[in-house]
């Protein structure tokens, strides 16, 4: 994993030619050694498409590309920053949560009506999250931020977990989201997110949940 955790709010990555990590702008707090940061309006290795699905969900601040041969640590407005190893699935994960993350995986953009129908829009209009989600594919390792800390909560066929969705960080594996009211329709006027709406995964998976709702 290239990422060694320095304290809960700091990271340390490695890098070595050859390779490169991506991270948001502003997340560099220092380095050593022979390393660049240049901005990349692509959007890592998602190409075009992964630029156009930023610039729709107004998330078009560019990523940085890290190269070259040193150490870079990371951080980012003191928020908690927790590293999630991925060994060939996919994450699903805010594009404004995410720190940095190896240049291995492959990054592109999910519409989260394509899982949640129209309530999964709904989300996105009620919690102040974006209508799409970041996805990231392959091996390697993402560091996301977080408010007041962050839990992993197992996702088990016939076990759905709910989750508000503010406090939503991320989630991994075969796993479907539905955006659900725990109220009418009329209670909910003039009410935030909340326990008014649940988010519901199911399937096989985990989902990680952040301590505070305050938005990044």
């Amino acid at each position: 994993m290239p990422f060694r955790e320095i304290n809960s709010k700091m990271v340390e990555a490695t890098v070595i030619p050859g390779q490169r990590m991506f991270s948001q702008r502003g997340a560099m707090l220092a380095y050593r050694g022979d390393v660049t940061f240049t901005p990349n309006m692509a959007g890592g290795q998602g190409g075009l498409m992964s630029m156009i699905g930023r610039r729709v969900a107004g998330e078009a601040t560019p990523l940085m590309t890290v190269e070259g041969n040193g150490t870079v640590m990371f951080g980012h407005g003191g928020h908690h920053i927790q590293v999630i190893g991925l060994t060939g699935d996919t994450l699903y994960v805010e594009a404004d949560r995410l720190l940095a993350f190896d240049g291995t995986l492959e990054q592109g953009t999910m519409f989260m009506g394509s899982q949640g129908g129209v309530m999964g829009m709904v989300r996105g209009q009620v919690s102040g999250q974006g209508l799409f989600t970041t996805t990231l594919k392959g091996h390697g390792a993402v560091a996301v931020m977080a408010h007041g800390g962050v839990v992993e909560l197992p996702i088990a066929p016939g076990r759905p977990v709910h989750v508000d969705p503010q406090a939503y960080v991320a989630h991994h594996g075969d796993v479907r989201n539905k955006l659900s009211t725990a109220l009418g329709w009329r209670d909910m006027v003039g009410r935030g997110s909340g326990e008014a709406f649940q988010l519901e995964l199911s399937g096989s998976g985990a989902v990680y949940v952040q301590a505070s709702e305050e938005k990044l």
